[in-house]
């Protein structure tokens, strides 16, 4: 028996209308699919704060003593 049927699918979805109405679902949904959209963006930018940039590293040149 899988979880995911058909026919569970559409018991779940009219349980859902019945709870929020018409009108919210449309907002629910919405909002759903921005915080995606926003997670998605999130996991494709790298992480500057976990560690300093490479180009803000300088490299220590060894000097020279003086005569």
């Amino acid at each position: 028996m899988d979880i995911l049927a058909p026919s569970h699918l559409l018991i779940l979805l009219v349980i859902i209308l019945i709870i929020f109405g018409p009108s919210k679902l449309g907002d629910v949904g919405g909002a759903l699919g921005k915080a995606i959209r926003d997670f998605k963006k999130a996991m494709n930018e790298p992480d500057n704060s976990a560690a300093p940039a490479k180009s803000a590293q300088v490299e220590a040149k060894p000097t020279e003593p003086k005569p």
